[in-house]
């Protein structure tokens, strides 16, 4: 039996042992220093430290406009981000960005699997916060079994308070910080100060401080595990060329402690460089053993790497028995034959290829978007009137669209009817060469009627393609709208 046939069956012995349902077991890691460590560390600090402070951005952009970078705007139907404005009948955006994340996190999972998962999802980060703050407070697990045997009862409650304490506060400023997206922070943050802000953002703010709380400092690893969809589709989505957190069988078995592997090596009999110290296990923040296989609760953090090359190093043994690595060069080595890599392939160019082409199209559209706009909706009941002098006469709501922080006035006119009359319902007092002239007040909307009538004689159809236009007067800027001209 080879080695890989030897890890299959103690895989499938460990699961035949697993009940139906299992009492969740309390995981407490320890601590580790290495590379990997250090990675979580940049990138915890660098995405709270930009989810915390990213409200309090300004951003100039002129009179009539929000100074926050970036605002979800609900009351007036707006997203800023930055030089970038999002208005309600462009949520087209939006889908792009969800297409592009959905996009990248099938890339990311081709190329190093749940790397996600071990670095950047929401979950992972907090999580690994409040375990960071519950050492800091109560020590690692062993000096919280010694303090269960030694420490008075006074002692361990003031420390799960000051723990708790130091949670719900992460926990409220988490969801402090994401109400802060939906107002301007600095003034958002002084009604909260002082009980003067709207009854909903108390609201949010609880519940999202209950469920980082629950989720971050109770369930932790249930919520990979069992509650992530993630683990699931992203097995469907993978290969034998992803870089996964994998325990190099092919030297590592037979394991056994130091003192047995290395008089099996004096002998010359087979043995691994798994000294089975168990603190790639230790190290795990959802308690899986490596060793044993890809696991349905891995995260791939990377953090029993850390841990396992501590020990190699102890041990005077080389670095990597866990690493970085494909299924497909564990298999090579096992036969003998020389790793390869190959990041190119045919699914990771088809997912950059469409984040490329998405992003192009999103990228361009935005580049060549009009700061105006203009819709229109005919009337339905009726469809056309006749008037007294024989003329036929449509009606049609206007709707122009100024995403400038300035007013503007914009001529309307209509093309495709000969001989048509335009006219504004309820009379206007401006006009320009003619045409009637309405003015649109900064970052704002203004719905109209027009009237569009005509003597000419219609063709047996009775029905003509028109296009409404509006031109801004001082800019020379146009947008149009089609339509129909309805007729007997």
């Amino acid at each position: 039996m080879n080695m890989a046939t030897k890890v299959e069956t103690a895989v499938e012995e460990s699961i035949d042992d697993v009940p139906l349902y299992e009492a969740r077991r309390k995981i407490y890691p320890i601590a580790v220093h290495g590379t990997f460590r250090r990675i979580k560390w940049t990138l915890l600090i660098v995405t709270l430290g930009i989810y915390y402070l990213l409200p309090f951005v300004r951003w100039d952009r002129g009179p009539n406009a929000p100074s926050q970078a970036v605002l979800v705007d609900l009351a007036n139907g707006r997203f800023y981000f930055f030089f970038i404005e999002i208005w309600p009948q462009e949520i087209y955006y939006v889908t792009g960005l969800l297409i592009l994340a959905a996009l990248v996190l099938f890339l990311m999972n081709a190329v190093a699997g749940r790397v996600w998962c071990g670095y950047l999802c929401p979950q992972t980060v907090w999580t690994d916060l409040f375990q960071a703050i519950e050492r800091m407070v109560e020590g690692d697990p062993r000096q919280r079994r010694e303090k269960l045997k030694n420490a008075s009862r006074g002692q361990r409650a003031f420390e799960a308070a000051a723990k708790h304490f130091l949670w719900l506060m992460v926990a409220w400023w988490t969801g402090g910080a994401w109400v802060l997206y939906f107002a301007d922070a600095p003034t958002l943050v002084w009604q909260l100060f002082t009980g003067t802000a709207p009854l909903v953002a108390y609201a949010w703010i609880g519940i999202l401080t209950f469920t980082t709380y629950v989720l971050a400092g109770h369930m932790r690893e249930q919520v990979c595990t069992y509650m992530c969809p993630w683990p699931r589709i992203q097995a469907a989505l993978t290969d034998e060329y992803a870089f996964n957190v994998t325990y190099r069988y092919d030297r590592g078995e037979p394991r056994g402690s130091l003192k047995k592997t290395e008089a099996l090596k004096r002998e010359g009999l087979p043995a691994g460089d798994c000294v089975d110290c168990r603190q790639c296990v230790a190290a795990c923040p959802t308690g899986v053993d490596i060793r044993l296989g890809a696991q349905l609760a891995c995260v791939q953090c990377g953090l029993c790497i850390d841990a396992c090359d501590t020990v190699m190093a102890k041990v005077g043994r080389p670095a990597g028995l866990i690493a970085y690595d494909t299924e497909m060069n564990v298999e090579r080595r096992q036969q003998g034959l020389p790793p390869v890599t190959k990041v190119l392939r045919a699914r990771t160019v088809l997912y950059a290829g469409l984040i490329l082409l998405v992003g192009g199209i999103m990228v361009a559209s935005l580049a060549t978007r009009g700061s105006e706009g203009v819709a229109v909706i005919h009337d339905r009941n009726p469809l056309f009137v006749q008037l007294s002098d024989g003329a036929i006469r449509n009606a049609y709501t206007l709707r122009i669209v100024n995403k400038q922080p300035q007013p503007r006035r914009f001529a309307i006119a209509v093309d495709g009817v000969p001989e048509a009359r335009l006219e504004i319902a309820g009379g206007i007092s401006q006009a320009e060469n003619g045409q009637p002239v309405v003015e649109v007040g900064p970052d704002q909307t203004y719905e109209l009627r027009v009237l569009v009538s005509t003597h000419a004689k219609l063709p047996a159809e009775a029905s003509l393609p028109v296009t409404f236009r509006i031109t801004d007067v001082a800019g020379g800027e146009t947008s149009s709208a089609p339509d129909h001209f309805k007729g007997p």
